[in-house]
């Protein structure tokens, strides 16, 4: 196993010898320098760990080796020790991003526990971690097996980005452990939304919280307390992609509700967004709205009357409130928002939707490189972190929290990666998404899918009599048996929507307190 390679830079080192020793002891081996230009000279001939650095040395100082070692190795790690508790030291020291302070005199377990956290600390949180999952493993799989309420379900399903993110870096036997386990909870949470889908919607008093009851139970009664509300949906934001945000957004926000409720099916744009937005069902929204619902086999887009179908809702509920509705497809359009911000503030309400994520899922399956940036979850969360650090977002939430101004944040749907291809016949009327398809001449295998043969049972439209509606469960995806090895290949390991899975269903529902 090879050392931890330490340089120590310090005009009294020979005073340091029992320090050196305990820490070679330990299994490190130190190089010592008495100079700050010794140990710039040092950084450059030979690779170092860390470095340890007395701030007080004659010639130059210890700030200014540790930017000229930083110039060299912005990555390298450098521990500092001085004299000194002037804070202006301090704040320089940490504004050259060093990796740990400590104050003299120190002992040798200071220093030893000093490297642990700044050289070993991945490795070693990494080990807790990975002995943490393995006591965990068996509770979450008993709960699997159990028949589990949709508040367990989304119990569960929090544990596991949990564990997921937790063992980002872990190795692939750990990983692979953990994709088991995920597999079992969503074949489970499948056979969940078999038995009890149709039921929620008969009168079920365990329904729980889906999309059209977001305005109603979270918009409305903050609204009603004279509160100005920003209500952000994120399109395609998965929970594991909310966990990248909230760090990001942790300085600015406290979250005073970090909730989940269950998308409607399909979990589909087209179809879940609305609901949100009208305040009811699909069917609902045809028989009563009949001009601003769009069936799947017409060109017309189907997301294009959105703020009609807020304005219906606030109407429907008797409210009087003032709102803006934007939909933001680009950087440059968010700008043009970010300049308004000040007037939108005078409205009681202000509703935005972001489609980039979703928009890095299509890319994602469409564009070859996109998919080599982004083959796994992992890859997919920190394209989604990069987008939110580096675009003009991060400044939207800024300037609201500047402003006090409480935020909800949601999405309409999350998805997952596919593997498994079923096949499906349909005729040529048959919709394009490769989750769910309605249709009235499909044949499929009935063990596949979960199908409704009566779609007002679940409040969706019937364009024609004998309509019906499949979903595929888990990391299924629909392909027709035409050119089908083409079909597979190319659409395996996509991110896709539509079906029945937890990260397509359980989805984040966020409300944001500015600090």
């Amino acid at each position: 196993m090879r050392k931890i390679q330490i340089l120590w830079a310090d005009d009294e080192i020979e005073l340091l010898k029992p320090h050196i020793i305990f820490l070679e002891n330990k299994g490190y081996e130190i190089t010592t320098v008495i100079s700050a230009q010794d140990a710039i000279d040092e950084c450059k001939q030979k690779h170092f760990d860390v470095v340890i650095l007395d701030e007080n040395m004659p010639g130059l100082s210890g700030l200014e080796c540790l930017l000229e070692i930083k110039k060299e190795n912005p990555s390298l790690p450098v521990i500092m020790i001085t004299k000194s508790e002037e804070e202006d030291i301090m704040e320089q020291a940490i504004g050259h991003k060093i990796s740990d302070y400590l104050i003299k005199p120190v002992n040798p377990l200071q220093i030893l526990m000093s490297l642990k956290k700044v050289v070993n600390s991945q490795e070693i949180i990494m080990e807790k971690t990975t002995v943490n999952y393995r006591a965990e493993f068996m509770r979450i799989s008993n709960e699997i097996s159990d028949k589990l309420s949709s508040e367990q379900w989304k119990k569960l399903y929090k544990d596991l980005v949990f564990w997921e993110m937790e063992l980002e870096q872990a190795d692939e036997n750990m990983l692979e452990m953990l994709q088991m386990q995920k597999q079992e909870a969503n074949a489970a949470f499948s056979k969940y939304i078999k038995n009890n889908y149709e039921k929620w919607f008969q009168g079920d008093p365990n329904k729980p919280m889906m999309s059209p009851d977001l305005f109603k139970n979270k918009v409305f009664p903050l609204l009603d307390k004279g509160e100005k509300v920003f209500f952000v949906l994120i399109d395609n934001l998965r929970l594991d992609h909310w966990r990248v945000i909230q760090k990001e957004l942790s300085s600015l926000y406290e979250f005073v509700e970090d909730d989940t409720y269950f998308s409607i099916l399909p979990t589909a744009t087209q179809y879940a967004r609305n609901a949100i937005f009208s305040g009811l069902m699909p069917e609902q929204i045809k028989k009563m709205y009949p001009d601003l619902w769009v069936d799947e086999e017409e060109d017309e887009g189907k997301n294009l009357n959105e703020e009609s179908l807020i304005r219906h809702q606030i109407e429907r509920f008797r409210r009087r409130f003032t709102f803006s509705y934007n939909k933001i497809n680009t950087n440059q359009a968010l700008e043009k928002y970010n300049d308004q911000l000040n007037s939108l503030m005078e409205n009681d309400l202000n509703v935005v939707v972001f489609n980039f994520v979703d928009m890095l899922s299509h890319a994602r399956t469409e564009v070859k490189l996109f998919r080599e940036l982004a083959p796994d979850e992992a890859a997919y969360r920190s394209l989604v972190k990069s987008w939110f650090k580096h675009s003009p977002v991060s400044e939207f939430f800024r300037t609201l929290a500047k402003h006090k101004i409480k935020v909800i944040l949601t999405t309409d749907h999350g998805s997952i990666r596919v593997k498994n291809a079923i096949k499906v016949v349909g005729d040529k009327n048959t919709n394009v998404n490769l989750r769910y398809k309605l249709g009235k001449n499909l044949a499929y295998n009935k063990k596949e899918v979960f199908a409704i043969t009566n779609p007002s049972s679940i409040y969706l439209p019937s364009p024609n009599i004998s309509t019906n509606y499949i979903f595929a469960y888990n990391a299924d995806f629909i392909a027709y048996p035409n050119n089908y090895n083409y079909y597979v290949g190319y659409y395996k390991d996509t991110f896709q929507h539509g079906g029945i899975s937890l990260e397509e269903m359980i989805i984040p529902i966020i409300k944001m307190n500015p600090k």
